[in-house]
């Protein structure tokens, strides 16, 4: 028979599917219709529209805010409106802990994973619990500073209110796009045009990319809108929700009946050219690097084209890099076990958003470390709420190699699991944001793994004296470049000392939001005389740095790249102008909320110094 008459076959039952699709719609149009029409007695007609803001929120990758209030946390997402319509900088808002490229260009910048999708840019998240499940027909999200940043709004099956937890969780793009740079900081309300579902949602997530913003967006509250009843999709709708097409036994028959018909025309096809168009005479190793710019999908989905593409497809050597996080809502026990045997040469392994609501289980877990894990040298499981005290021992136990480990905001991990961390003494990266990790617990880490270069411990609250544990990096890390100490209460001037006398190398230092540092003790010049490697110093929101600390920094730190003394009441114009004349590499300079330092300043100093990106945040 020739190729041409199956492919006939094939476009035709297509062509006939999508019609009956449509006249199925049709049908149910006007049966809801009549069903409308003729409901008088109901208490609310079925497309009476439910407006309702967030009751709850259920999840984040991170916030500017401290965990034990409110100020700037993403639990203001929570309720009524607390500041719009309103432009500016307001602490009853949400606020994620990153904005712009300023991250990405500091030492601590670790490499992005190749394979990442165009489509996935998401770098933050919050998950938004509804009271009542709508079908949605809008999502206005109220941005009062710096909008601009959601690239993303996905609705979720389950009900986080139900006592009967759902078999599948499915999670549905409403609505999806690539960052654009919003002119002006003023607030907004924002309504993109979503998509409509076939299941009612009360659980709502946001994504955002905030790598275009000039400053910290901020989110005030989300409304949901939705109608208890499945909408009517109009007969002029341009797509077919193709997991639709298995609504009865009838559709599953087609269904199966596309199957047969595409393996046969696949058989035609493999007799018509058995040399697969010469592909097969390129060098192994040729192929290898075509197939490495694929992503993980379509390397799947090559594997079932042939023989020799599947072998290609297959060969451990396209998963020496793998990155699952922009995968995240469809990761599972099966998709681990689907890839365990590509994953056995695996060196870096991205699980980062993955796994919640029981997707992967610890089992499943494990049963993928022990095979794939002997190579692993970068594991990124932040935000992995399925992690607990076993999961941390596979991982120590079965990854000897690991060099990087982030646990960036695995708050259910409980507090005595991360004593396992210190068994792995090769680690030189760990990430430990948001987490429970306790004093005992920290202090054998340090006191294990001397090579750590990078080590992040902001809004790490359950470390009771970060004097010892600064004291304990000064003795035994001696190769630290990085250190996020972000909103750690308790620091003082011994600590600091302790650090700064031990780790001479450091680059990086976060002491943003620590407020029992105080300039009159030295503690700011000690640190710029001992350590004049600095290129990032955050001393966000310590009103204390003075004159004397910048002057100090402009004379010693002439490397210093990125600077944040947001709040100060006591630098004066002339202090920084010392420092932008010393600092040449100098590209971020925040004085916000700086008494001394006006818009006039602000203007001045930008003129003088146009390759500084000075940051001055206001309030209205």
């Amino acid at each position: 028979m020739s190729p041409v008459f199956p492919m006939l076959t094939v476009l035709s039952m297509f062509y006939y599917m999508c019609l009956r699709r449509r006249a199925r719609t049709a049908t149910r149009g006007e049966m809801n219709s009549r069903r409308a029409i003729e409901s008088n007695t109901r208490a609310l007609p079925i497309n009476v529209e439910i407006v309702q803001y967030a009751k709850e929120v259920l999840d984040f990758s991170s916030h500017y805010g401290s965990e034990n209030s409110m100020s700037y946390t993403m639990w203001n997402l929570a309720g009524i409106p607390n500041v719009y319509p309103s432009s500016g900088d307001f602490t009853q808002t949400a606020v994620f802990r990153t904005y712009g490229t300023w991250w990405d260009r500091c030492p601590s910048a670790r490499l992005p994973f190749t394979r990442t999708p165009s489509t996935f840019c998401s770098q933050d998240y919050v998950e938004l619990a509804f009271e009542e499940p709508v079908y949605p027909t809008a999502v206005h999200i109220l941005e009062t500073y710096h909008p601009g940043a959601v690239v993303r709004i996905l609705a979720c099956s389950a009900n986080p209110y139900s006592q009967n937890p759902p078999a599948e969780v499915r999670w549905e793009i409403l609505w999806s796009e690539a960052p654009t740079k919003v002119n002006g900081p003023q607030a907004r309300q924002f309504t993109p045009c979503i998509k409509q579902i076939n299941f009612p949602t009360n659980l709502i997530r946001l994504e955002v990319n905030s790598s275009l913003l000039d400053y910290y967006t901020e989110l005030d509250a989300v409304v949901l809108h939705g109608v208890k009843e499945r909408p009517v999709l109009s007969l002029k709708t341009s797509m077919i929700d193709m997991n639709d097409i298995d609504e009865d036994e009838d559709e599953e028959k087609f269904a199966c009946g596309m199957d047969n018909l595409s393996k046969q025309f696949s058989i035609v096809t493999l007799r018509e050219w058995p040399t697969n168009g010469y592909f097969d005479k390129l060098p192994y190793e040729l192929i290898q690097l075509i197939l490495s710019h694929l992503t993980v999908p379509d390397l799947c989905r090559l594997a079932q084209t042939c023989k020799l593409l599947y072998q290609h497809c297959c060969d451990p050597l396209q998963y020496i890099h793998l990155s699952l996080q922009p995968y995240w809502a469809r990761i599972n026990d099966t998709s681990l076990e689907y890839l365990q045997s590509r994953c056995t040469l695996i060196q870096w392994l991205n699980l980062s958003w993955t796994g919640n609501r029981g997707a992967i289980s610890v089992s499943g877990f494990s049963r993928f470390l022990k095979v794939c894990g002997s190579e692993l040298v970068r594991l990124e499981l932040s935000c992995g709420h399925f992690l607990n005290e076993t999961c941390l021992e596979v991982i120590t136990e079965t990854c000897p190699n690991l060099q990087e480990l982030n646990l960036s905001s695995c708050d259910k991990i409980p507090p005595q699991a991360f004593n396992h961390i210190a068994k792995v003494g090769s680690l030189k990266r760990l990430i430990l944001y948001r987490t429970k990790v306790e004093q005992t617990a920290l202090l054998s880490i340090l006191n294990f793994c001397s090579e750590l270069q990078h080590l992040s411990l902001g809004s790490c609250v359950m470390i009771e004296d970060y004097d010892l544990i600064a004291s304990m990096m000064g003795a035994k890390c001696k190769k630290l470049r990085s250190l996020d100490l972000w909103r750690c209460k308790n620091i003082t001037e011994s600590g600091i000392a302790e650090l700064a006398s031990g780790c001479q190398l450091l680059e990086e230092l976060d002491l943003g939001w620590c407020p029992t540092l105080q300039s009159s003790t030295g503690c700011f010049t000690n640190l710029a005389r001992k350590l004049p490697n600095l290129q990032k110093l955050f001393l966000t929101a310590n009103r204390s740095v003075c004159d004397t600390d910048i002057e100090e920094l402009a004379a010693n730190c002439t490397r210093l790249r990125q600077l944040d003394i947001l709040g100060t009441r006591m630098v004066s114009p002339a202090s920084l102008r010392k420092l932008l004349e010393s600092c040449k590499d100098l590209s971020l300079l925040d004085v916000s909320f700086c008494s001394q330092i006006d818009n006039r300043v602000v203007l001045e100093l930008n003129a003088n110094f146009p390759n500084v990106f000075i940051k001055k945040s206001f309030t209205q």
